[in-house]
């Protein structure tokens, strides 16, 4: 009898001080205020990260010197330009100290995009036929900026160190480079698939739409091309993995969020000052203003943003 009291007594110790320390590494999202959870400093993700990127770059057909790759360039820029006025502004700097951005082009049928902690942002060619105008492609990366400022693969990492490895979080697997390589290996997911990020859950993907539009509205973009660009997104498949199934809003309910705040997302683009003369259409082969018969015809959508 005593013994099981003992043992119950170590559980209740060991799963407050598992509890204190979940709840003292929580940090808030910016704009939304959400909190997560963060076990990982945002340094360690970002140098976890890089070696995946960096063994990326090494080997894609990156596109450079042309008008959409310098359109890439311009779009991300102008994106990190607000996110760190906006940080400066409210006094946090220093959240930003690790960031090295960059936005890369990279010569690839699939309808994609995606983003690396610390500011590593790619753009796959096949994806321009959809987004159509520069505007368009403004959301994709403020999207996939909006998950790198957010620390999305932080909280991801995160909640997979306390699933996998519960009281080792304080027995030092933080400083097992070994372990920490092979959990940022199936966490960012780069190494498993060329170029495709694990998925983010739902509430991430909703999260990175609401930061995303505010922060290109703050770059002088209108937001309101989001809704017509998700409308050819949702165009661009014939095949719809019911939301069951799938880590990623159905283009319905993503659609009819982005609706919902659109108004407060639009008073921080009245507030930009910006003069807005991005409505170009992007240059491609066939300069095709929406889905094409091609993209039509695709059997399954390959887009993880």
């Amino acid at each position: 009898m005593k013994q099981k009291q003992s043992l119950r007594s170590i559980k209740f110790t060991f799963t407050l001080l598992l509890t204190g320390l979940l709840f003292s590494s929580c940090g808030s999202v910016p704009f939304t205020g959400r909190r997560q959870l963060q076990l990982v400093s945002n340094g360690e993700v970002i140098a976890l990260s890089l070696q995946q990127y960096q063994d990326f770059m090494r080997t894609a057909p990156v596109e450079s010197g042309t008008a959409n790759s310098q359109m890439v360039s311009r779009i991300g820029a102008r994106i990190a330009k607000a996110v760190e006025t906006f940080y400066t502004n409210n006094g946090h700097p220093s959240e930003l100290e690790n960031y090295a951005w960059e936005f890369r082009l990279v010569k690839e049928n699939s309808v994609n995009a995606f983003a690396m902690p610390g500011g590593k942002v790619v753009v796959y060619s096949g994806l321009l036929p959809v987004t159509a105008t520069e505007e368009a492609l403004a959301v994709v990366i403020g999207h996939e900026i909006a998950h790198a400022i957010a620390r999305h693969a932080n909280e991801r990492m995160s909640q997979q160190i306390a699933l996998q490895y519960g009281g080792a979080i304080a027995g030092g697997l933080l400083g097992n480079s070994q372990a920490m390589q092979q959990l940022g290996s199936t966490v960012f997911g780069l190494g498993a698939q060329y170029g495709v990020m694990m998925p983010y859950a739902r509430r991430q993907e909703y999260e990175a739409d609401e930061i995303g539009l505010i922060l290109i509205a703050m770059a002088g973009y209108d937001p309101q091309v989001a809704v017509p660009f998700w409308n050819r997104m949702a165009q661009s498949g014939s095949a719809q993995v019911p939301e069951i199934l799938s880590t990623h809003p159905t283009d319905s309910k993503r659609i009819a969020r982005i609706q919902e705040i659109m108004p407060q997302v639009l008073q921080y683009y009245k507030g930009a000052g910006v003069q807005n003369t991005t409505s170009t259409p992007i240059q491609t082969k066939a300069n095709i203003p929406a889905a094409s018969n091609t993209q039509k015809a695709r059997t399954s959508k390959e887009w993880s943003f």
